[in-house]
């Protein structure tokens, strides 16, 4: 996700990047655990205008070593972000993200590198096949993935109101279950999980049923993120 890196991510994150960084906030490195389902798709339409797509590829084969991927590409009007994110089969943490970005007259190639043993995140980018910039971060809890973190709900047995837990990414954030409630998500009625987060920047709605999806996001910047539609792997 988007971090230091002004130009591309952080301002294109305002829309679905940063919605989606909002449904990361729900878990902990406690329920970090991967959610295989190869086949499934999930499509979002991003308000004002745009979509997302989230498909989960499954086990993957990169340089001898066994992954989960994942890809996630965001559309909107004059850019594209396409995300491949490879995890750990057995906890759901990121290890590596390739991140394809495109603008109306440019391309961008970023590689992020996490190492969940050392609590550390490089990000490098790449013009021309050569690196342009390099950021390094390091924290005293591993960094997570915000596409992936959402799904890591299926795992968590019981969700009670009054529910909260703190997670990293660049920021650190709680978040709290305040409620059970239905929401209107593409003209139909759908009983979710409410969550808030401090600090105030979204509000997330989760599928309270055996897919936990996350269903309605908004952001605090006018930005909102809504399920169109869902098929399930196999």
């Amino acid at each position: 996700m988007p971090f230091r890196l002004e130009r591309s991510a952080t301002v294109v994150s305002k829309a679905a990047l940063m919605v989606l960084l909002a449904a990361s906030l729900l878990v902990s490195g406690d329920f970090a655990l991967a959610a295989i389902s190869q086949g499934e798709k999930i499509i979002y339409n991003v308000s004002p205008a745009g979509k997302a797509e989230y498909e989960d590829m499954g086990l993957v084969d990169r340089e001898g070593k066994t992954y989960w991927l994942v890809t996630f590409r965001t559309k909107l009007a004059g850019f594209s972000d396409l995300e491949e994110i490879y995890a750990d089969p057995g906890t759901g943490l990121p290890l590596i993200v390739e991140r394809h970005i495109t603008w109306p007259l440019a391309k961008e190639h970023l590689i992020e590198e996490y190492d969940p043993l050392d609590n550390s995140l490089v990000i490098r980018k790449f013009m021309n096949d050569k690196v342009a910039d390099e950021y390094k971060y390091k924290s005293d809890t591993p960094y997570h993935n915000a596409v992936l973190l959402p799904f890591s709900l299926r795992h968590v047995d019981d969700l009670d109101v009054g529910w909260s837990t703190v997670i990293r990414l660049q920021e650190v954030f709680t978040v709290t279950l305040v409620g059970i409630e239905d929401v209107k998500v593409n003209d139909r009625k759908v009983t979710a999980y409410h969550f808030t987060s401090k600090p105030d920047k979204f509000e997330i709605w989760v599928s309270k049923d055996k897919d936990r999806l996350p269903v309605l996001i908004k952001g605090t910047v006018g930005c909102s993120l809504s399920l169109q539609s869902h098929s399930s792997g196999q």
